[in-house]
C-alpha cells in the first residue's frame, strides 16, 4: 500500500489553484482512427455517443468489459476525417492493441498509434486562456470542444482530471528541428506566465481535492463508470455497446451500490486501506490518498458502499476515524 507524504510544492499548488500550471505529459499518447466505419466502430464499444460528435467536438469515452467493468478511459476528438483518441498516460499501446482486436473482417477502420508524432501538454486553471492568447493560440469556445491552429490542437476539458486545456503539438518524425520547435512553444508558454509543473504530487493533491477519478486509481477493472465517478460520461441517447445492459439496468433500477467519495482524516491513509464500520464490517477501499494544502490535512478518495457513502458518515480506516465528505472537497 502506498503511503502519501505531507510535503508539497507550494508554488506548484498555487499555480494549479489560481495561476497556470503546465504539465508535460511525456508518457501520454495519441491514437488515430481512420476510414469510413471509425465512428460506428467506436460507438459499439464505448459509453460515449461518438456518432453524434461533429468536427471540433470531443467526448470522454469509457471502454467497458461485458460485465461493465472499466478497461480503458480516453477522450475522443472528432476531426473532419479522423477520430483522435487521447489515452491515459502509458496506455496508448494497450488501447491500440485492444481496438485492433475488436475489428471484424467487414469493418472499414484503421488504428494508428501516432504517439511518437505528438507531444501532449495540459495547461491548467485560471490564467490559461490569457496565456494561450499571448502565444497566439485560440481557446476553444466551450467545454469538450477543440480548435486546430498552426498545427496545434487545443482541447478544453472541465469535467475530466484537473480542469484545463490539453495541447497536442506535432513533432512529425521527431527530428531535432521539430522537437526544438515544440520546446520553443513550451518556453513561450512559460515566458507568458505558465509554471512548468515538475511536482507530480502537487497535481495529485489537487485532483483529489476536486474528487476527479484517475486511471490506475479509481478507473480500474474493479469498478464500473457509475461507481468510479464517471456517470456523467455515460450517454443515455445511444444504442448498445459492450456492458450497456448492465449499466442501463443499474441506472433504471437504482442498483448502483457504491460510489466515489472523499474521506477526511487526521492521518495519511495508504491506498488500498480497507474502510470499515465501527463493528468491523468492510464497506469500501481507499483508492487515492494525498494532502490538501487548502485544508491543511490529509485527504483521500474511496469507493464506498451505500448507505455508508452518505456525507458525514463516520467510518474507520486502519483503526483511525474517517469522515465521508461530498465531492469536490475543495472547489475552485
Amino acid at each position: 500500500m502506498a503511503t502519501p507524504t505531507l510535503s508539497f510544492d507550494k508554488d506548484a499548488y498555487s499555480a494549479l489553484l489560481s495561476g497556470s500550471a503546465l504539465l508535460d505529459r511525456e508518457d501520454a499518447g495519441l491514437i488515430i482512427l481512420r476510414d469510413a466505419d471509425r465512428a460506428d466502430f467506436l460507438q459499439r464499444m464505448t459509453t460515449a455517443n461518438v456518432a453524434a460528435l461533429r468536427p471540433g467536438q470531443a467526448a470522454l469515452a469509457v471502454l467497458t468489459s461485458p460485465v461493465a467493468r472499466i478497461e480503458f478511459v480516453f477522450t475522443v476528438l472528432c476531426q473532419a476525417d479522423e477520430l483522435w483518441l487521447l489515452p491515459a498516460p502509458s496506455q496508448a499501446e494497450g488501447l491500440a492493441a485492444k481496438l485492433r482486436s475488436q475489428i471484424f473482417f467487414m469493418d472499414k477502420v484503421k488504428v494508428v498509434n501516432a504517439s511518437q508524432q505528438f507531444r501532449r501538454w495540459r495547461l491548467i486553471d485560471a490564467e490559461a486562456a490569457t496565456i494561450l492568447a499571448k502565444v497566439g493560440l485560440a481557446k476553444p469556445a466551450a467545454d469538450d470542444t477543440f480548435v486546430n491552429l498552426d498545427g496545434v490542437t487545443i482541447l478544453h476539458q472541465d469535467r475530466y482530471e484537473v480542469p484545463g486545456w490539453e495541447l497536442l503539438v506535432p513533432i512529425g518524425d521527431a527530428t531535432e528541428e521539430s522537437i526544438a520547435n515544440a520546446n520553443h512553444l513550451r518556453d513561450r508558454l512559460i515566458a507568458a506566465g505558465a509554471t512548468l509543473l515538475t511536482d507530480a504530487e502537487a497535481y495529485e493533491n489537487r485532483r483529489i481535492e476536486l474528487g476527479r477519478p484517475r486511471v490506475g486509481a479509481e478507473l480500474t477493472g474493479e469498478y464500473n463508470p457509475l461507481e468510479a465517478g464517471l456517470a456523467w460520461s455515460v450517454a443515455d441517447n445511444k444504442g448498445c455497446y459492450t456492458g450497456q445492459e448492465i449499466i442501463a439496468r443499474q441506472i433504471t433500477y437504482d442498483k448502483v451500490t457504491k460510489s466515489l467519495v472523499g474521506l477526511r482524516s487526521d492521518v495519511p491513509l495508504p491506498v488500498g486501506s480497507d474502510v470499515t464500520t465501527a463493528e468491523g464490517r468492510s464497506v469500501g477501499q481507499v483508492t487515492s490518498s494525498g494532502f490538501s494544502p487548502s485544508l491543511g490535512s490529509p485527504l483521500a478518495l474511496a469507493v464506498i458502499k451505500r448507505p455508508f457513502n452518505a456525507a458525514h458518515t463516520e467510518l474507520l480506516a486502519l483503526d483511525h476515524p474517517v469522515r465521508v465528505v461530498d465531492l469536490p472537497v475543495v472547489d475552485r
